[in-house]
Formats: C-alpha cells, sequence, structure tokens
C-alpha cells in the first residue's frame, strides 16, 4: 500500500489560480506545497482550451498575474501566447518540480483528530495537507446534454473543451451545438473551410464589436518597461469597472452606451432581416456573458452557414446527424459540443467531507455558498479559488483570483500567529455576507434582466457573479477579520 505524501499546502490545479496560490504561498516562505493536476500537462484553461479561434476577451495588459507583466503581440491575444506565457510563468517559478500529473482527485476528507486534509486520487496515490486549496475552475467540468439517441451518432463529436486536433473538418458537414462565448470564436474560425456549417442555438446572445488591434515592435518596447505596464494595467481597469454603473446602477446607461452599439453592430453586420431577428435577443444586455466580436456575424450570415434557433431546435441525435424539432434530417459528419460548463451546481467536481462526516454537497443543497467565495463553515482549513459569487463579467477574473490570495494568505498567516492547528469562518459570517450578496444581487442585471443563464443555479440563485465592483471585493478579501473566525 502506498504511504501518504504529507505537504503543509496541498493545490488541487495548476491554471492561473494554482499559479497564483503557489506563487504568493512561496513569497511567505511556504515551500512544503504540492499542486495536483488530473491531466497529463499543467496549465489550466489555455492549455486545455485549444480550438480554433480561442482567444481571450479581456485586454491581455490586465488578464494576466500582476507580477508577471508580459510583452503581448496584440490587445487580446490567442490562446498560443497565453499558453506560452502560462507555461512562462510555470518555468519561472519551478512549480513542474511541484506538481504531480495525472493526479485526478477522487476524494477530500477532513481528519479531525490530525487537522489535516486526506486527498484522495485516482492513481496517483494518497496526500495529506493541512491547507488545502481548491483552484479546480468553475470552467473545467464540460456538460453535453443528454439528448435522446446522442450516442447512436456514427460520426465524429467532441467538446470545445477537448477539441481533437486529428480530426480534419474541412470540406466537412459540420454541427455546432451553442451559441456561447466558446461558439462565437470556433464559428468565425471554421466557416470559410467547412462544406455546411449548422448552428444550433438555444438562444441568442448580445454582441459587442472586440476592440483588438496588434502591437507594433515600439509598443511591444514600450510594454518592456515595467512602470509603462503597470500604468496601462490600471487604465485598462477602470475603464472596464466603469461598466458596473451599467450593470447594477442605471439601466438607461446599458441601453443607451452597451444596447445601442450592440443593435448598431447587428444591423450593420446582419442584412437578412429573417437571420436578424433569430439573432436578436429578448433580455437586457448584459443579463448573460455579451459576446466580443467583429467577425460572428458575418460568418452567420454566409451561405453555407444555417442558423437553428429554439423553434428549429434538436430532437434527437440520429445515427447521421440531428433531427429537428421540425422534423427536418440535419445529415452532418461531425457534431462540435459548445454547450458550456457546470460552473455553479458543479462549482467542485469531488466529493468533500469535512467535520462530523458533513459532505459540502449537503451543505450547498440549496445552492452554492462561501464566505469571500473562498471559505465555507464546517470545512476547516479549506479554501476555495473561484469559488461561488466570484465571477466577474466585467473586467479580469485574475483580478479577484489574486484578492482571493490576499485573504487566503492572511488566513494562513493568522494560524500561525495563533499557534493553533485550524482555522474556520464561521456560520454567522458566512450566512451575513452571503445574505449581503444576493441581496445586492438584485439590483443587477444577472437577476433582473430576463433571462436565464449559466451564471445561475438550479435554485434561481445568482452563484457565478460577485453583485458589484471588483475593488470592492478586493478591499473585502485585503482586510482579515479575526472575530470572523474559529481557531482550534
Amino acid at each position: 500500500m502506498q504511504a501518504k505524501q504529507c505537504y503543509r499546502v496541498v493545490i488541487i490545479g495548476s491554471g492561473f489560480g494554482g499559479q497564483c496560490a503557489a506563487i504568493r504561498l512561496q513569497e511567505r516562505g511556504i515551500t512544503d506545497i504540492r499542486l495536483l493536476e488530473r491531466r497529463d500537462f499543467m496549465g489550466g484553461t489555455w492549455c486545455q482550451n485549444s480550438y480554433p479561434g480561442a482567444a481571450v476577451d479581456v485586454q491581455s495588459p490586465l488578464y494576466s498575474i500582476s507580477s508577471e507583466p508580459y510583452v503581448w503581440s496584440q490587445m487580446f491575444v490567442e490562446q498560443e501566447e497565453l499558453r506560452q506565457y502560462t507555461n512562462a510563468v510555470i518555468d519561472k517559478h519551478g512549480l513542474r518540480d511541484k506538481t504531480t500529473l495525472n493526479a485526478n482527485v477522487a476524494q477530500v476528507r477532513w481528519n479531525e483528530d490530525d487537522k489535516r486534509w486526506i486527498i484522495e486520487t485516482d492513481a496517483a496515490g494518497t496526500f495529506e495537507a493541512q491547507i488545502l486549496i481548491n483552484a479546480s475552475g468553475p470552467l473545467s467540468t464540460p456538460v453535453i446534454p443528454d439528448f435522446p439517441g446522442r450516442d447512436t451518432f456514427k460520426g465524429k463529436s467532441f467538446h470545445t473543451n477537448g477539441w481533437d486536433h486529428s480530426y480534419d473538418y474541412r470540406g466537412k458537414r459540420v454541427a455546432i451545438v451553442g451559441s456561447g462565448a466558446s461558439a462565437a470564436q470556433v464559428i468565425p474560425a471554421i466557416a470559410g473551410d467547412v462544406a455546411e456549417l449548422h448552428v444550433f442555438q438555444r438562444s441568442p446572445h448580445w454582441v459587442l464589436p472586440r476592440p483588438d488591434r496588434k502591437f507594433s515592435s515600439f509598443q511591444q518596447k514600450l510594454l518592456g518597461i515595467k512602470p509603462l505596464y503597470k500604468a496601462l494595467r490600471w487604465w485598462i481597469y477602470w475603464c472596464l469597472e466603469t461598466r458596473v454603473i451599467g450593470f447594477k446602477y442605471s439601466k438607461l446607461m446599458l441601453d443607451l452606451v452597451a444596447g445601442r452599439a450592440a443593435l448598431k453592430l447587428l444591423k450593420k453586420q446582419v442584412p437578412d432581416p429573417v437571420l436578424r431577428e433569430k439573432l436578436t435577443p429578448d433580455f437586457v444586455i448584459g443579463c448573460k456573458r455579451v459576446i466580443l466580436s467583429s467577425t460572428l456575424y458575418p460568418a452567420l450570415s454566409r451561405s453555407n452557414v444555417s442558423l437553428h434557433d429554439k423553434q428549429d431546435g434538436i430532437a434527437a441525435i440520429t445515427e447521421n446527424g440531428i433531427l429537428t424539432q421540425k422534423g427536418q434530417q440535419v445529415d452532418v459528419d461531425l457534431i462540435i459540443w459548445s454547450t458550456g460548463y457546470d460552473a455553479t451546481d458543479g462549482v467542485i467536481s469531488y466529493p468533500v467531507i469535512g467535520k462530523d462526516n458533513r459532505r459540502l454537497a449537503s451543505a450547498w443543497e440549496e445552492f452554492p455558498r462561501a464566505y469571500l467565495g473562498t471559505a465555507i463553515p464546517g470545512f476547516p482549513n479549506l479554501f476555495v479559488v473561484t469559488g461561488p459569487n466570484t465571477g466577474i463579467g466585467h473586467t479580469s477574473a485574475i483580478f479577484v483570483i489574486e484578492s482571493q490570495m490576499k485573504y487566503i494568505i492572511g488566513s494562513i498567516r493568522q494560524l500561525e500567529k495563533s499557534g493553533k492547528q485550524a482555522i474556520e469562518v464561521s456560520a454567522d459570517a458566512e450566512d451575513q455576507y452571503t445574505q449581503m450578496v444576493h441581496s445586492e444581487m438584485e439590483k443587477t442585471v444577472w437577476k433582473s434582466g430576463g433571462c436565464t443563464s449559466w451564471y445561475q443555479s438550479k435554485s434561481g440563485h445568482v452563484i457565478a457573479m460577485f453583485p458589484g465592483f471588483s475593488f470592492t471585493f478586493n478591499r473585502l478579501a485585503s482586510r482579515f477579520k479575526t472575530k470572523h473566525h474559529l481557531f482550534r
């Protein structure tokens, strides 16, 4: 029987969340750490998602770790450059030597006697740690709807999260199911190369132009100057932060600025009134994730592209393709599932057993909830990166991750000062925080915008988003409140 592998801190996941945690811990002098990665490579989202057209939708100088500037080639970089950046960060901080690959977590369990977490994996053995940080990410468990007959399809099929680059889609009849952010990048990338492209859209998204630009060699030299890079980051940050005014405080501003721009783009790029009607959302802009693309509408307007809306949606999957709600058989060679992730109810994909054998699934039975989206009563020494209500619809997710690190490092520091073995947020503190979050959420477009989206859990609570400015979350996470915690 393999012996337990013991560490001070175990981090589950090696994407930006895991990298930020490892970097900040090492800066604190905590080097007895281990990252567990379920795949056979490190890096998370931008190493896993390599579908055609994959790119970031936040300006690159801001979508980066604050202590790790980079000379980017353009404002919104593509997946390959983000993969290179991710690997550069990993190598710079020596994280490969601190990572176990192919370590899919099967279960984690709190040992009350030893005040430590026991982490069981499928194939990499058992690990033990005083501190457990889950950084598996909310967009890591892909979802494929269980349409009737799905397993009977004799062609090729895969999710955008696991793109099969060995399959040549050129000249093929292709269906893409979904119309969200990933689909909006794939469609323009492949539309010109396929014989037919059938897009199955459950509901349309609002689309705004993508203000991208290539950086000249001179501009790249300027990016290499740290004070200028930092100034650019903050300029982008404050420009994006103003969007919260529309999302939460001023529907008029949302309509006048974003709504009009989206309608203008739709009218300009989609001359066909029938297609334009299919692509016009019936909810307030911002209620669902806004798509940034200057190429999606032209791609959907191509003669070899057919858009199937909700009335013409999928009734069943057949051996040769898709049977629509209208009874039309659409024969295809490839089905691309661009159907998103279990990002709310499935925030953590493996069983978590805390104090008194309490399961996290039971604690989250109504809806996922956590203090600062990070700490959960009854689960000592456990911290969740990008947990409930930490999503940001207007700025860089990495900014929020780094804010969470301030709380996590602050918690570990206070635990060291206390001389105790375990720290746990109190149930009252978590309840007050959660009530505040969902009270504030009532004011936002995500709650009142008239749509259903992956931002919401099955209970109807908006779980993915933080209802306010990101600097507000950063301030809350930066000010550790000892009275909100229990030490044992």
